[in-house]
């Protein structure tokens, strides 16, 4: 049965927080991880006008091949990031365990985690990594995501739980609908496709892990 947990980890020690260098009160946030050629490519957005600096100091770093700008939105930026994480990584470790990276936010100090692992035996692997390499990884939670009594989000991501509250809120779901599925892709400065399919999965994860618990477990 899988585990989610969410943790704190100093900037310096965390691959991308180590590639992502930013200054106070800049903010980044991970918009989600997609798998390209066998390399795990994230697209962060960045939040504050820290632009140029930002894009400076990451092409220096000597694991990126480039970061590409995808989109701005008011104060909000939304990069690509192609690069080759080394074997000897903390992420690196994460994706060998075959764990999902849900959300990541990070400052110039610390990076915040929520990582989905398919066992408790995986998550032990992962815990005796980190402590045998001597990393200051803080846990904050660690629920199983299959039980609505274990948590508030169900399995849902950051940008799930954000859009799903968005669309409620927005009377996206109301009759007659009160904000169109265009309205709602620009106010996260996403395509109104990717929005739609957001919305999809997140009702799919609330559902499986709300409704359908029994059944699974069966």
């Amino acid at each position: 049965m899988s585990v989610i947990v969410e943790l704190t980890i100093p900037s310096a020690a965390f691959e991308l927080g180590q590639i992502l260098r930013v200054e106070e009160p800049t903010q980044l946030t991970l918009e989600t991880m997609v798998p390209l050629g066998g390399r795990p490519t994230p697209f962060v957005r960045i939040r504050n006008d820290a632009r140029e600096t930002f894009e400076s100091s990451v092409r220096e770093h000597p694991s990126v091949n480039d970061i590409t700008l995808v989109n701005t939105h008011e104060d909000e930026t939304l990069y690509a990031l192609d690069w080759d994480p080394s074997e000897a990584s903390l992420l690196r470790r994460i994706l060998d365990l075959d764990a999902v990276l849900l959300s990541a936010a990070g400052t110039a100090d610390t990076w915040g985690l929520e990582l989905r692992f398919p066992s408790h035996e995986a998550l032990s692997a992962f815990q005796d990594f980190y402590l045998h390499e001597d990393i200051d990884v803080s846990i904050e939670r660690i629920y199983n995501p299959t039980k609505p009594d274990a948590g508030p989000w169900y399995g849902l991501t950051s940008p799930q739980r954000e859009t799903l509250r968005a669309a409620v809120k927005g009377g996206y779901y109301s009759l007659p609908r009160q904000i169109a599925t265009q309205e709602l892709a620009d106010s996260f400065g996403i395509s109104d496709q990717a929005v739609t399919e957001r919305l999809r999965r997140g009702i799919s994860t609330l559902v499986q892990n709300t409704l359908l618990v029994d059944e699974l477990d069966e």
